[in-house]
């Protein structure tokens, strides 16, 4: 059974909980989003599988997860890169946010999600338990279509892509 850290809003690690109740409870929780680029500008995105237990199906950044109880977030981003997407790189942390969303399946989204940027010249292999699809995206035609069909992304990807294209 997978757990996830609980924190208070300053980041401060307040206990533990099973993923999927701290998800239907709308626990505030550590997380992380990866934006990976490559040499080129574009940005890496995934088409989370459908069978995950929220938002399957929407384009979303190249990775994102929670770092498990007593693992650094160092730890946590590269082992997630490796196991979701089946490459690593140098991660940049640039910056953290928190939101809460409503989701899918009556499950609440409250995270304190510290967002990584990295440079990869390569193909992804994703496992295709995590990620049904990905592909390369220019900045600009990204940006248009998140603005016209922003159905399509994850909420977090939505909050958190005007301030990573500030980091880049």
């Amino acid at each position: 059974m997978e757990k996830v850290v609980l924190v208070d809003e300053n980041d401060n690690e307040i206990g533990t909980e099973e993923k999927l109740k701290a998800h239907i409870d709308g626990k505030l929780h550590r997380a992380f989003s990866i934006f990976v680029f490559n040499p080129k500008g574009e940005m890496l995105l995934q088409k989370r599988a459908k069978s995950k237990y929220h938002s399957g199906g929407l384009w979303t950044n190249t990775c994102c997860s929670h770092p498990r109880p007593g693992e650094s977030l160092e730890e946590a981003v590269h082992r997630r890169l490796q196991e979701e997407m089946g490459f690593d790189c140098d991660l940049k942390k640039v910056f953290h946010f928190i939101y809460k969303a409503e989701l899918d399946k009556g499950l609440t989204e409250w995270e304190l999600d510290h967002v990584f940027i990295g440079i990869y010249d390569g193909e992804p292999v994703p496992n295709p338990e995590e990620a049904e699809d990905w592909k390369w995206i220019d900045i600009n035609e990204l940006k248009e279509d998140v603005e016209k069909h922003p159905e399509k992304y994850t909420v977090w990807f939505r909050i958190a892509l005007p301030r990573v294209l500030e980091h880049i």
